[in-house]
C-alpha cells in the first residue's frame, strides 16, 4: 500500500508541479524522444550559448551578473576542469597577463593537462557504478578494477571522440578486438554488486542482467528503463516488452579476465609456461596426488549447497551446454572448483611431505614466466545467446513470451539487424551502433547536458538521468538541442564542449546577481547569477594536500588506502597504504570499496556506487563541521600545512599570515583579518608552529575554503 507522502508526491510529478520550467512555451511531455532540431542560436556576438541564455533572462527582465573578478574565475575554472586549487604562481601569472585571451589560453593549458581527465573521471565512475569490491556481506575485492578507471582518465585526457568511448564500453571486445583499451572498456559491462556465493543462480543471473540494463539505460540513453521491468512504464512511452528487448543484447554476457598483453606476447608467455610445465610435471602430480582427495572433498561439499539441477550442470563437457548452461556452469565452478592452500586440513606425515615437494616446485621458480596483467572484461558465451522472455510482474520464474534484441518503440520499434562481427555474435555492436547514431534522440543531448551539469550545478535538464515525463522539463530546451548538435558536429568532442561552456559570459559571470534575479528567479534557473557551489570530498581532500604541498601527482596504476580515523577501526577490510607518498595521491585513486566508503568521501555526498548515480546531492550536517574541526587526519593535514608555510615565511609572524592567507585562499589577508589573525598567534599559549598550525586549521574550516563562486 502506498503511503500518503508517496501518493501526494505521485500527484504532484504527474501535474506538472515538480517539473516546471521558465521557458514561457510549454516542453511537450515527449520532447526527448524527437530527434534534437538543428536550431540556429540567437543573432548575436560572441558566444552562441550567451545569445540563447539573455533570450530567455529579457523575458524577465534580466541580465547576467557582473564579471567575476579574475582570481575567482580562475579558482572556478581550475577546480571544474582539473579539481584543483590554483596556486599562488597560477593566479600571479594569471593577474599579469592583460591579453584579451588570457583567460582562453589557461583554459586550453588546463583542458591538455593531465589533471584534466583525473577531475573528468569522477562523474563518470558515480554513474557506471565503479567499485573495486563486489558488494553484499562478502565485498570481495576486484584486484583488476582499477584499469578502467585508468582507462576512462586516458580516454578523457586524450578527448576520445564520446561515440568511440561508448562503443568501447558496451561492445569493444567486438568492435576493436585488437585493442587493450577496448577490452579494458568493456569492464563497464561487469561493475555490478554481485553475491558471488548466491546458490540461486537462476535469480543472480537475472539481477546481474537487470543491472546492466539498467545502468545502460540510464548513463547513455538518459531514461529510466528500469521502471519498465515489471510493467508498461507509468508515464514515458516505453513498454515492458522495450525492457526485455534492451536486455536481449545482454543475455549472453560471459565476465572474463582479459590479458593485456600483444599476440607476440602471449605465445613467449604460453612457450615459456609449457617448458615450465614440462620440467615441473612430476612434482605437481605428486602434489596433486597428496591435495586431491582434499580439494574432492571440499568440492563434494560446496556441490552440496546447490540443488541437484544446478549441480549436474558440472557432469555436462562444456561444448555439450546451451548458453544459459554455460552462463550457470561457469558460477557454479567458481564457487566449487577449490583454489586456495588445503595444507592446514592435512595430517602431518602429509604436511612434512607437501613442504619437501613445494620446496622442489619453488627450485624451478625462476623458470616461471610472470602471468600477463589482466583486466575485468565482458565477452559473450557464443554465437547464440540464451532466450529472454518477457518476465510478468518482472519475476525470473514467470517467464513469458520469448523477445528478440530491438529498440525503443518510443521512436525506433525495430527489431536489431544483429550481425557476427568476425569471430563475435555483435549483438552488443548492434545495440552500440543504434545508441551512438547521430539520429538518436538522447544520447547526445544526455551527454551535453551532464557536461552542462558540471560546470553550473545542475544540468539545463536537472534529472540528468531521467529525461522522461517525471524529469525535469529543460530550462533552455533550444540551447540544449544546439549544444546536442554542435557536440556531434564536432566529432563528439568532450572538451569542445567544456571549452565552449567555460567561455562564455554566462560562465565568467559573478555569484551575486541583482534583487531583481532573486525576485524573477529564486532558483536561479536562468543563470542570472553563477551558483555558487561546495566541493565534493573529493575536491576537498587534494585542495588540502595541495595547500599542504603534499599532494602526491602519481598517475595511475593500483589504487591507495590512505589513512582513516582510527575509531574506524577498519582492520583488514581497509589496510592503509605502507608508502606514505601513496596515502597522498589524488582522490580518484583512493580504493573504491563499497561496504566502506572513505570516511571524508561518504560524509560529503559520494555515492556507495551500489548502483548509477547521475549527480549528487549537497547536504549540509553537523557531522562535517565537526570532522573539518577535530578529525586527527584534517588536523594532520593543518600541521603539515604549517611546516610548509613556516618553510616558506621564517618566523615573521606578518609574512607567516601572508603566507598561509595565499595558499589557502589565493590573495592577502584584508586589514580586518590581518589584525585577527596576528592577535591569534601572538596571543596563543604554545609554540610559533603550534600557533601556526591552529590558524592554518581554521583556513581550512573557512566557507572561502570550501566553496567555489
Amino acid at each position: 500500500m502506498r503511503s500518503p507522502f508517496r501518493v501526494l508526491l505521485l500527484v504532484l510529478l504527474l501535474s506538472g508541479v515538480a517539473t516546471a520550467t521558465p521557458a514561457d512555451a510549454p516542453v511537450p511531455d515527449d520532447w526527448a524522444y524527437k530527434r534534437p532540431a538543428k536550431v540556429p542560436a540567437p543573432p548575436a556576438a560572441g558566444n552562441p550559448i550567451d545569445a540563447f541564455l539573455l533570450k530567455e533572462l529579457a523575458k524577465k527582465n534580466l541580465a547576467f551578473a557582473p564579471p567575476a573578478d579574475k582570481r575567482t574565475l580562475l579558482r572556478r575554472v581550475r577546480f571544474d576542469l582539473i579539481g584543483l586549487p590554483p596556486s599562488p604562481d597560477d593566479i600571479a601569472a594569471f593577474l599579469k597577463d592583460e591579453s584579451p585571451t588570457a583567460f582562453e589560453k589557461v583554459v586550453d593549458k588546463l583542458l591538455a593537462s593531465p589533471q584534466y581527465g583525473e577531475r573528468q573521471a569522477l562523474f563518470w565512475l558515480d554513474l557506471v557504478r565503479f567499485a573495486e569490491t563486489d558488494g553484499f556481506k562478502a565485498d570481495d575485492p576486484r584486484p583488476n578494477a582499477w584499469r578502467f578507471r585508468d582507462y576512462v582518465i586516458e580516454s578523457f585526457n586524450n578527448d576520445k571522440p564520446y561515440d568511440r568511448f561508448v562503443k568501447e564500453q558496451l561492445a569493444g571486445d567486438e568492435f576493436y578486438p585488437g585493442s587493450a583499451d577496448a577490452l579494458v572498456a568493456t569492464g563497464f559491462l561487469r561493475h555490478f554488486p554481485d553475491e558471488y556465493n548466491a546458490v540461486n543462480l537462476e535469480q543472480r543471473r537475472q539481477e546481474i542482467l537487470n543491472d546492466i540494463t539498467d545502468t545502460t539505460a540510464a548513463a547513455f540513453l538518459g531514461v529510466t528503463l528500469a521502471c519498465a521491468r515489471c510493467h508498461d512504464h507509468k508515464t514515458d512511452p516505453i513498454a515492458q516488452h522495450d525492457y526485455y528487448r534492451i536486455q536481449a543484447f545482454f543475455a549472453g554476457y560471459k565476465p572474463v579476465e582479459v590479458p593485456l598483453a600483444s599476440k607476440e606476447q602471449l605465445a613467449e608467455f604460453e612457450t615459456k609456461r609449457a617448458a615450465w610445465e614440462a620440467k615441473t610435471a612430476a612434482v605437481r602430480a605428486e602434489i596433486e596426488k597428496v591435495e586431491g582427495p582434499y580439494r574432492e572433498k571440499d568440492a563434494k561439499k560446496a556441490r552440496g549447497r546447490f540443488d541437484e539441477e544446478y549441480a549436474k550442470l558440472l557432469d555436462i563437457p562444456a561444448d555439450k551446454r546451451t548458453p544459459l548452461q554455460k552462463q550457470l556452469a561457469a558460477m557454479i565452478e567458481a564457487q566449487v572448483v577449490s583454489k586456495g592452500d588445503v595444507t592446514s586440513k592435512m595430517k602431518p606425515p602429509e604436511k612434512e611431505r607437501m613442504g619437501e615437494l613445494k620446496k622442489r616446485l619453488a627450485d624451478h621458480a625462476k623458470d616461471k614466466p610472470a602471468e600477463p596483467p589482466r583486466a575485468m572484461g565482458m565477452t559473450d558465451v557464443g554465437h547464440e545467446s540464451p532466450p529472454v522472455r518477457l518476465l510478468k510482474r518482472g519475476d525470473w520464474r514467470k517467464p513469458s513470451d520469448e523477445l528478440v534484441p530491438g529498440f525503443l518503440s518510443a521512436f525506433d520499434a525495430r527489431d536489431a539487424d544483429v550481425k557476427p562481427i568476425g569471430n563475435a555474435p555483435g549483438r552488443r555492436a548492434a545495440f552500440a551502433e543504434w545508441v551512438t547514431q547521430p539520429t538518436n534522440p538522447l544520447t547526445a543531448r544526455v551527454m551535453a547536458n551532464r557536461v552542462w551539469q558540471q560546470h553550473f550545478g545542475k544540468g539545463i535538464v536537472a534529472s540528468s538521468s531521467d529525461f522522461g515525463v517525471t524529469g525535469d522539463r529543460p530550462t533552455h530546451p533550444e540551447l540544449l538541442d544546439w549544444l546536442a548538435a554542435e557536440f556531434v558536429g564536432n566529432k563528439w568532442s568532450v572538451k569542445h564542449l567544456h571549452r565552449l561552456i567555460v567561455t562564455s559570459k554566462a560562465y565568467r559571470q559573478g555569484a551575486r546577481g541583482d534583487a531583481a534575479g532573486e525576485k524573477a528567479d529564486p532558483d536561479n534557473a536562468l543563470l542570472w547569477q553563477f551558483p555558487r557551489r561546495r566541493l565534493d570530498g573529493e575536491a576537498l581532500r587534494d585542495a588540502m594536500l595541495a595547500t599542504a604541498g603534499i599532494l602526491n601527482p602519481k598517475a595511475g596504476g593500483p589504487s591507495v588506502f590512505p589513512d582513516v580515523p582510527a575509531e574506524l577501526k577498519a582492520g583488514a577490510s581497509w589496510k592503509v597504504s605502507e608508502n606514505p607518498a601513496d596515502r597522498s595521491r589524488r582522490s580518484i585513486y583512493v580504493f573504491v570499496k563499497r561496504n566502506l566508503r572513505y570516511p571524508l568521501f561518504a560524509l560529503f555526498d559520494a555515492p556507495d556506487r551500489n548502483e548509477t548515480c547521475s549527480r549528487r546531492f549537497v547536504t549540509t550536517t553537523a557531522p562535517q563541521a565537526l570532522t573539518l574541526l577535530n578529525d586527527a587526519i584534517v588536523l594532520g593535514f593543518a600541521k603539515t600545512f604549517a611546516e610548509r608555510v613556516l618553510k616558506d615565511a621564517g618566523t615573521d609572524t606578518g609574512k607567516v599570515i601572508d603566507r598561509a592567507f595565499a595558499l589557502a585562499l589565493g590573495r592577502m589577508p584584508d586589514s580586518e583579518e590581518r589584525a585577527a589573525a596576528l592577535a591569534f598567534v601572538k596571543g596563543h599559549k604554545g609554540r610559533l608552529p603550534d600557533a601556526v598550525a591552529d590558524l592554518c586549521h581554521a583556513l581550512l574550516n573557512l566557507n572561502e575554503f570550501l566553496y567555489v563562486d
